[in-house]
């Protein structure tokens, strides 16, 4: 269809970037997790995947608000792009905690909990990359589903950790701290199923 106005495509560009930003920050966290005091600038690199996302959400949001025809709705792009954030923002401050709160080991259940979020942020890039072509809503589609899935699968998992917390931890300080981890993670898949709503919502407005 021939526009007056053309579109600015740059913004898949854009939200893909952050996206797989994001991806990258998840993987490092898990590394970051798994290998917990063995090496001194894990955190650090979490923190520069950080201030690169700002960058990137940042440069969109400017865009967003010269941009006169967007190529999907604004508010769905704002949102999108806020949703990301917030993932990333959320591993941020839980990886600054447990330095913080000095934690001395990461539990098994955090490790595999910080396994669930990598996953669900692995199809968090892939649906975000698939919006860009409308021929494969399916398969857009298919990843919120099991970005959905991994949201469940983290709840279930989060309830049962908290109650073996309750009922075999000796130190109420560490309950505390633990709790707190444990709870940050699981928003951050929260957020995940944020995102995945929001291009479930965008899909349907262009399919």
């Amino acid at each position: 269809m021939f526009r007056l106005i053309p579109r600015e495509e740059k913004f898949f560009d854009l939200l893909s970037e952050a996206a797989s930003n994001l991806k990258k920050t998840a993987y490092e966290f898990e590394d970051y997790i798994k290998n917990y005091g063995q090496t001194q600038d894990g955190a650090k690199r979490i923190g520069d995947f950080e201030k690169e996302g700002d960058i990137l959400i940042h440069t969109l949001m400017d865009k967003l608000n010269r941009t006169f025809v967007t190529p999907i709705d604004r508010e769905d792009i704002h949102a999108l792009a806020s949703n990301i954030d917030d993932v990333l923002d959320l591993i941020h401050e839980t990886a600054d905690i447990m330095h913080l709160y000095k934690v001395s080991q990461p539990t098994p259940a955090l490790i595999k909990q910080t396994g669930i979020l990598k996953r669900a942020v692995e199809e968090v890039e892939r649906a975000v990359i698939s919006l860009k072509d409308h021929k494969k809503n399916r398969r857009t589609l298919d990843y919120c589903i099991e970005i959905n899935r991994l949201e469940n699968e983290g709840d279930d998992w989060l309830r049962a950790t908290l109650a073996e917390l309750f009922s075999n931890a000796q130190d109420p300080l560490e309950v505390i701290k633990l709790k707190e981890i444990y709870e940050h993670v699981e928003t951050a898949l929260d957020k995940c199923e944020d995102v995945a709503v929001t291009i479930e919502g965008i899909v349907v407005k262009h399919a």
